[in-house]
């Protein structure tokens, strides 16, 4: 065998037998790199332990750190997207799955100034348990899910030549999860994947070292509790010098001690309790300050051991329901992330992943983000520290059953305590739940979140984000810090509740629900609005990942003739998507008493149904729906909101509005002017004015005063847009509201009004131009909905599950009907007031307003369609324009602005239908 050595600085290249290795030299520790060529052998059949494969080399090879599906090696699917089935339509479909166990196998070359030295096995992460042999010989095992897996080989790895076996089995080891959709072990977000990412390196270190650093902040005192655990793995005592040193940013050195220490057998502890003066720098979302420690050993011959860690300045509490950093009243704008790395299937393992996922979120003017049943790797916390994020960590736990069975009870308690110890330091670590919507034995939750509480008092607690379980989930448990829900036993906290059942109001917030709530109350999962598959997102699947469920969809929408709806039907759906969510984050920030949102969800969720709930996609790129300024004018520090009753008007009526603004920033402003501004859709400026300066405190629901207009000269329909602007600064919001004329013209000769099929076609055989508006209960369809599909229609099939409407804005029928392309507040009464036409069975056609179904049927639908019948010309439209039209001002309008296009003499609809085919749409039994 030939060894040849390259020495260049601190790092030396040992090239053995071909081979070469990275090692890292200092006399504290030095470092061997395991990335690259190892052989690998699938045990499918769990005979490898039985043919002591530990013993063997293998003959295919791998790249580690990497995966089998990196690798593509594993059983290839069978699935094809020919077909819109369940199956295909669930999650993103890996092109290789493997469950079992696998064995790796690499030959290394320990040198020789490692002789009596503490070596150690690192691996960055693992899906399941881990089994280690050197030379044939077992060295140990592991099974953590959230932190690295580490193995201490000191006593069989001497200077030379060895083998390292890695046996790793990602088969379900024990019951943590409802049908394994926790996002620690899952194929509908991240994969159960098998290998090994991360690092990947033996690391060799002195018997006397450090174990771990652990920080203790004491924002009050201004002091930080820096306490060091040392391991001593000699049979005596030593004495060593202990040095521990303070940085702040840039480098500048605020504290530098030695200590003499006598080291015993075994661990030890040391604590210092240092200040770090007056001017101390805090860590929050403004300004993420971060102090580095640096810990030494120390003796004659220089350093023996080092370690450094990070930690900030920052302690959370809360004074009973108000969140606070640092004091300061705080307010959480979150979404989740539920291990969603389409090309990878498993969470990125360096700074670059992360920062892709967190400077998106804070271009959209987050602040927040929930990890939802699993804890992300370091390189995660290290950018969440840097860029000021505050993270709620959840252990990989989603059960019905939690607390019911001793072995799990184990791994998951011992796993919080892996979590608190590797990752505890990080001020980014602000909040944690033991889990998502647990059901179970309660008194094991609870037994488990104060032994947490009582180890580590650095974050806020809470037993589940949200549970289902009778008598549970609609208040907090007596131990939790803060809590987490979509409805209280007073109410709904969020829109799902709400907005398919009460008219537009922008008035109105969830204070009633948390009337009495006393810890900080965040709302659950807000939002969930789906939105239509973007089919050109297709060719970002460069990875093990296939978008069958996306081909599927396109396959279905050619079939059907369809596929060049499919660009507006993903825009139509997401700008209303984008509308629910603004109105739902307004709501909230309304709220008095309420600390915040996670969003479900910023970006796109694959898994569970092709969830596309996202104004993002999957890989936190825009779909063009909304740009991050827009975004950030009712998601940020600060945000000028108004109260006012509804979306539509007449104009016989005033628009009042109450001025009010969220002030969650770091500071009070001072002397506030606050303009208003009125234009309509030509950019006019209707009216105008400017509020009462003022100062405004940290915190929400505070005034800014009222003002007014009157809506008497608006003689046509008009949509006008209100903006609100904090003179002097970037902040701005705007809304829209909606004014129709109190009276039109009702009376068109040239155009027959019935609710009659009967009646209609007997018109229309004697030439006339007939507008037919069927009652609801005779019209064969869907009932109307005027929220789009919640979640997906595969996950939760039982719903009406239509996306909004499409239209053309420029049609002629609608120049009397100001509307978007999309469904905006406007169009809540006539789509309730609705049902839905299938139009699969007639010719093509465009209608006048087209419905998107969901994407799990891609039906022809529509609310409003024109047609030659007979020697007579028809437009059918689904939505009430009959009843109550004095009080419905916008049926009103759109059956003027139908009837003034019928009464031109360019209306001449281009398709055909029948009686025959009419019948498909209204049941003519019941005329």
């Amino acid at each position: 065998m030939i060894i040849k050595q390259i020495v260049t600085g601190f790092l030396k290249i040992l090239i053995v037998g071909g081979l070469c290795f990275a090692v890292l030299q200092s006399k504290a520790q030095q470092q061997i790199s395991l990335a690259g060529k190892w052989t690998v052998k699938l045990d499918s059949q769990n005979v490898g332990l039985q043919q002591k494969w530990y013993s063997q080399k293998f003959e295919e090879t791998i790249q580690l750190p990497g995966t089998l599906d990196d690798a593509g090696m594993g059983k290839q699917t069978n699935l094809t997207a020919d077909k819109l089935t369940r199956e295909v339509v669930l999650e993103l479909t890996r092109k290789h799955s493997y469950i079992g166990s696998a064995w790796y196998s690499k030959e290394v070359q320990i040198p020789q100034n490692w002789k009596d030295k503490n070596i150690t096995l690192f691996l960055g992460r693992v899906i399941w348990n881990t089994r280690i042999w050197i030379d044939g010989r077992e060295a140990g095992s592991d099974e953590s899910l959230s932190v690295p897996q580490r193995f201490n080989l000191s006593t069989l790895l001497q200077p030379g030549k060895h083998r390292v076996t890695i046996r790793i089995d990602n088969t379900k080891q024990y019951d943590i999860s409802h049908r394994d959709m926790a996002h620690a072990y899952t194929d509908g977000t991240q994969i159960i994947w098998n290998g090994v990412i991360g690092k990947i390196s033996l690391i060799a270190r002195n018997k006397v070292q450090i174990n771990t650093i652990q920080t203790y902040p004491d924002v009050k005192n201004a002091s930080v509790t820096v306490s060091t655990s040392f391991e001593n793995y000699l049979n005596h005592s030593v004495s060593k010098v202990f040095r521990l040193r303070i940085f702040e940013k840039n480098k500048k050195l605020v504290y530098d001690k030695k200590v003499a220490l006598n080291i015993s057998p075994g661990e030890n502890k040391k604590d210092l309790k240092i200040s770090l003066g007056k001017k101390a720098l805090l860590w929050d979302e403004f300004n993420p300050d971060l102090y580095k420690v640096s810990a030494e050993i120390r003796d004659e011959y220089g350093i023996q051991d080092a370690q450094t860690t990070t930690f900030g300045m920052r302690e959370i509490t809360h004074e009973q329901n108000v969140l606070r950093v640092n004091g300061r009243q705080i307010y959480l704008r979150g979404t989740l992330e539920c291990d969603i790395f389409p090309l990878t299937g498993h969470p990125p393992m360096d700074k670059n992943g992360w920062l892709k996922v967190f400077n998106t979120a804070k271009e959209y003017g987050l602040n927040h983000i929930r990890f939802h049943s699993w804890c992300p790797p370091e390189p995660a916390f290290e950018v969440a520290d840097s860029l000021g994020f505050y993270l709620q960590v959840e252990l990989p736990l989603w059960s019905k059953e939690s607390g019911n069975e001793a072995k799990t009870n184990k791994f998951i308690a011992d796993e919080a305590f892996r979590i608190s110890k590797e990752y505890g330091n990080h001020p980014s670590f602000c909040l944690w739940s033991l889990g998502n919507e647990l059901e179970g034995d309660f008194n094991w939750l609870t037994k488990l979140l104060l032994e947490l509480k009582a180890r580590d008092t650095r974050h806020l607690y809470t037993t589940t984000t949200m549970s289902f379980q009778k008598d549970h989930g609609v208040w907090p448990e007596p131990n939790d810090e803060f809590f987490i829900t979509q409805y209280t036993k007073k109410g709904w906290v969020r829109g799902q509740g709400i907005f398919n059942t009460y008219s537009p109001n922008f008035s109105t917030d969830y204070t009633k629900a948390l009337a009495g709530m006393p810890v900080p109350m965040i709302t659950h999962e807000m939002g969930q609005y789906s939105v239509y598959p973007n089919l050109d997102e297709i060719k970002k699947y460069t990875g093990v990942l296939d978008p069958l469920n996306f081909k599927a969809i396109r396959n279905d929408l050619q079939k059907k003739n369809m596929l060049e709806l499919a660009p507006d039907f993903t825009l139509a759906s997401g700008k209303f998507s984008a509308n629910l969510y603004k109105e739902e984050i307004e709501r909230n920030l309304k709220t008095k008493g309420m600390s915040g949102f996670q969003l479900l969800d910023l970006h796109d969720f694959p898994g569970q149904g092709t969830a596309l709930v996202g104004i993002l996609d999957a890989f936190w790129d825009s779909k063009g729906l909304i740009a991050p300024r827009e975004h950030r004018m009712y998601c940020a520090p600060v945000v000028p909101l108004i109260r006012f009753s509804k979306a539509v008007y007449t104009n016989t009526e005033q628009f009042e509005a109450e001025a009010e603004i969220a002030n969650f920033s770091n500071r009070e402003l001072k002397n506030i002017s606050t303009a208003w501004i009125v234009k309509n859709e030509q950019g006019k400026t209707l009216f105008n004015g400017v509020l009462n300066n003022t100062d405004v405190a940290v915190g929400n629901g505070i005034s800014l005063g009222k003002f007014g207009f009157s809506l008497k000269n608006i003689v046509k329909a008009e949509e006008l847009t209100i903006q609100m602007e904090l003179k002097g600064t970037t902040y701005k919001n705007t809304w829209n509201i909606w004014v129709y004329p109190e009276k039109i013209a009702d009376n068109y000769k040239e155009v027959t009004f019935t609710t009659s099929l009967k009646e209609a076609l007997s018109y229309l055989n004697e030439g006339k131009t007939v507008l037919l508006n069927p009652d609801t209960i005779n019209i064969i369809g869907v009932k109307g909905r005027f929220a789009p599909v919640f979640w997906s229609p595969v996950h939760f099939p039982n719903q009406p599950g239509t996306m909004g409407i499409l239209c053309d804005p420029k049609h002629p029928a609608l120049s009397n009907f100001p509307t978007e392309f999309y469904s905006n507040w406007q169009w809540w009464d006539l789509i309730t007031s609705s049902k839905t036409m299938i139009i699969d069975s007639l010719p093509a056609m465009r209608p006048i307003v087209r419905v998107i179904d969901n994407f799990y049927q891609n039906r022809k639908m529509a609310n409003v369609l024109e047609a030659r019948v007979g020697k007579g010309k028809l437009i059918l439209t689904s939505m009430d324009i009959s009843h109550n039209l004095g009080k419905r001002p916008v049926a009103r309008q759109l059956r003027y602005s139908l009837e003034q296009y019928m009464s031109n003499k360019d209306f001449a609809p281009a398709v055909e239908l029948n009686a025959r085919q009419l019948a498909y749409l209204v049941n003519e039994k019941s005329n």
